[in-house]
């Protein structure tokens, strides 16, 4: 016989995933399900499902007792991994300065690049333990986490050594990703570093065996159109799917060429055109909008609904990072809402199904139906919009991945 798991049952709103149309959501009143083997085996009704499955019969039967039941969220988009803080450049952007004269001082991505450096890999593997842990108290139960703060062969292997460690040991699934061309190192030419991240980074990136994708910047005055090309096409030689930076602080084309490689994604997109849109909806690359990169940058929003008209699968991350310091998606969500008018519904599927296309997730991940990973949350609210309405309070109670309850009451659970 096979064994039962678990048995979520009595949510005022269960929410299976997008409906038909995309925008929508499939929800089921007092609604149940049912995990077998770590997958979802039956979701419904209450009565429907108890009947098949019944709680007692369960490792563990837990009554939502009119809350709401969602899948777990999914962050297609972090540098997650870092060393040093870097308060102090968020108090000089309230002051005026912009990002860009940070970077051009020594600042931002090249200060944690030396500050990672600097440290050994127990302590970069227990900052990003502990990251994940908030993030999944937040209801986070798969996560992309990039390289970039090494920006030379031997530390970004070490950082996608322990974004590897880190997703053995930790319940959230840790994506990994490759990102050597992050910036440009001091005192480097950016053609003689490209050169470097395609003939030594990316063949010792491939013999390490660590990385799923490749991402670049392909950002003014850091990697342009073809050099960020050469990045991507070596890496995809490589067996590295290629990701983008594009169109964050400037219009440069790296939407088009997204689109042209065949991405996961195109992120960011704040300068997005309407040309862009229609590339990445006709190429099946899925847009990532950043809102807190935005917020903390006091930038313009992207045009979340002008991607939305289109037909595109528009996802949403938290971009967690020194410089958008937040792990939690229901922030990036409720900042979806508000700032990128979108509904609780589109915000909740940006960051549920869509999120889990931007990392090629086909395994119904970011769902609640059958056969999808048993990645569940029992909210303290009773439906799907507390997420965005309380924007300033976590109303995860309960998070499981893979069956197992893994967080409650805001802190991790697991051994």
């Amino acid at each position: 016989m096979t064994d039962l798991d678990a048995v979520v049952h009595g949510a005022n709103e269960l929410v299976v995933g997008p409906a038909e149309s995309g925008r929508e959501l499939e929800t089921v009143e007092d609604g149940a399900v049912a995990v077998v083997d770590g997958e979802i085996a039956a979701v419904g009704p209450t009565a429907d499902v108890t009947r098949e499955y019944p709680p007692a019969n369960a490792d563990r039967a837990i009554d939502a007792d009119g809350r709401a039941v969602l899948p777990g969220f999914v962050d297609p988009h972090t540098h997650g991994l870092f060393a040093g803080d870097r308060s102090d450049e968020f108090a000089a952007k309230l002051r005026g300065k912009s990002y860009q004269d940070i970077l051009a001082e020594g600042g931002g991505i090249l200060r944690t690049v030396r500050a990672v450096r600097e440290v050994d890999d127990e302590t970069l593997l227990s900052n990003l333990l502990g990251h994940l842990d908030t993030m999944l108290a937040h209801g986070t139960t798969t996560v992309e986490v990039k390289s970039g703060y090494g920006l030379d062969t031997e530390t970004e292997l070490r950082m996608l050594d322990v974004i590897g460690r880190a997703d053995d040991r930790h319940p959230v699934d840790v994506v990994p990703t490759f990102m050597g061309a992050h910036a440009v190192p001091e005192g480097r030419d950016a053609d003689d570093y490209v050169d470097e991240v395609v003939e030594e980074q990316i063949p010792a990136v491939e013999s390490q065996g660590v990385a799923e994708f490749c991402d670049v910047f392909c950002e003014e005055g850091v990697f342009s159109v073809p050099q960020s090309r050469r990045v991507l096409e070596a890496g995809e030689a490589a067996g590295l799917t290629p990701k983008v930076h594009a169109e964050e602080l400037a219009h440069i084309g790296g939407t088009q060429l997204a689109a042209e490689l065949g991405a996961a994604s195109a992120d960011h997109l704040l300068h997005a055109t309407d040309e862009d849109i229609d590339a990445v909806v006709e190429s099946g690359v899925t847009p990532v909008l950043l809102p807190g990169t935005a917020f903390g940058l006091g930038a313009d929003y992207a045009d979340a609904e002008a991607f939305l008209d289109a037909g595109a699968p528009l996802a949403v991350a938290t971009d967690f990072n020194p410089n958008c310091h937040s792990h939690s998606m229901g922030f990036a969500m409720a900042l979806s809402c508000v700032e990128m008018r979108t509904t609780p519904a589109e915000a909740l599927i940006a960051g549920t199904r869509n999120a889990a296309l931007a990392l090629d997730r086909e395994d119904g991940r970011g769902t609640l139906r059958e056969g999808a990973p048993a990645d569940i949350l029992v909210l303290d609210a009773p439906t799907h919009v507390h997420v965005p309405y309380q924007y300033g309070t976590n109303v995860v109670g309960r998070v499981l991945a893979d069956g197992r309850v893994v967080a409650e009451g805001g802190s991790t659970t697991y051994e």
